[in-house]
């Protein structure tokens, strides 16, 4: 795996497949969605991993999986060195207080009926006893930190415009001295002039706190800016991980070239060659055999369609799962 610093989070070998079931009474299971089959990647702390693919590749299971929303088939999240899914009582409070997720949408993720201090501060209620004055002063200070002012609190989410309600929902999952955050497509509904700054927030936060982030988005220009590390997910599977950079500027496996082919250039006079994809995405009820996109693949060998492809290492710190390698 890439790794740079201590692991705060670790995934081996995680699974999650959903039924498909026929009839109405009887219920029979008649297959199975593939949904994330088999991911391993880690987030150091303070280091953001970054998880892009195409729709339906698996990324939102994947960040679903972590926060325990859903229960995996089979593998293993560790937080801290812990197996997440057993934890029990305390044990799985404390986790859910040290994992918080920033969502896509500003306007849906805040309660209309509640006021910004009481919205910010519902966690340290439910969590942490602390007096009024002491649940008003870190209110207040997590309003500052995220470039709103203190006197915001009394006021409703309708009354901010979309990017200082993303400010709020960062300062929301900030109340309870996070460790990581998962950040599904944190400025995709953001305007264009706004996404900056809402990345810059999130980078000074980090480097200010600490924090470690999980970064879900489709803008491949935002990942590459946010994150250490990136992993691409095709219909299940990490096909490559590597240092942001590298990744960028020489994708190995040519499903991560064609995404990045099709990504807008850092400069107007960068010259790229567009690789067009043929076909559609397989379904994930019945992935093909071998490697997953073989069938849309232009550099496709015999050996292809026959066997499965493992992700693995291929010096500087990068992973890939590909017979041409």
């Amino acid at each position: 795996m890439v790794t740079t610093n201590e692991h705060l989070l670790e995934v081996r070998d995680l699974v999650k497949y959903f039924p498909v079931s026929k009839g109405l009474v009887l219920q029979k299971v008649t297959g199975w969605i593939k949904a994330v089959d088999g991911v391993n990647f880690s987030i150091p702390k303070g280091e953001t991993l970054g998880l892009v693919g195409e729709s339906g590749c698996g990324k939102t299971t994947t960040s679903r999986l972590i926060l325990l929303l859903e229960k995996a088939t089979s593998g293993s999240i560790l937080f801290q060195g812990k197996e997440v899914q057993t934890l029990r009582g305390e044990g799985l409070q404390e986790y859910r207080r040290s994992v918080q997720v920033v969502f896509q949408d500003p306007y849906s993720s805040l309660n209309p009926r509640m006021r910004v201090g009481d919205i910010i501060s519902e966690p340290l209620v439910v969590n942490e006893r602390l007096p009024k004055s002491a649940v008003r002063e870190r209110v207040a200070e997590l309003l500052e930190m995220v470039g709103l002012r203190a006197d915001n609190a009394s006021l409703f989410p309708h009354e901010f415009s979309g990017g200082q309600r993303q400010r709020l929902a960062i300062a929301r999952s900030l109340s309870l001295h996070t460790d990581l955050i998962i950040l599904d497509e944190p400025v995709s509904a953001l305007d264009v002039s706004i996404r900056a700054q809402i990345m810059n927030l999130l980078m000074d936060l980090q480097t200010q706190l600490g924090l470690s982030y999980l970064l879900i988005a489709h803008d491949l220009g935002v990942v590459t800016c946010m994150s250490h590390v990136i992993a691409v997910m095709y219909l299940g599977k990490i096909v490559e991980l590597a240092p942001a950079e590298k990744l960028a500027t020489d994708p190995h496996h040519p499903y991560t070239q064609a995404l990045f082919s099709a990504a807008l250039p850092s400069h107007p006079d960068e010259y790229r060659e567009e690789i067009i994809l043929t076909g559609e995405v397989p379904s994930p009820l019945n992935p093909p055999a071998g490697c997953r996109f073989h069938p849309r693949c232009e550099k496709v060998i015999n050996l292809c369609s026959e066997k499965e492809p493992v992700l693995k290492s291929m010096g500087e710190n990068r992973e890939i799962a590909c017979h041409l390698f």
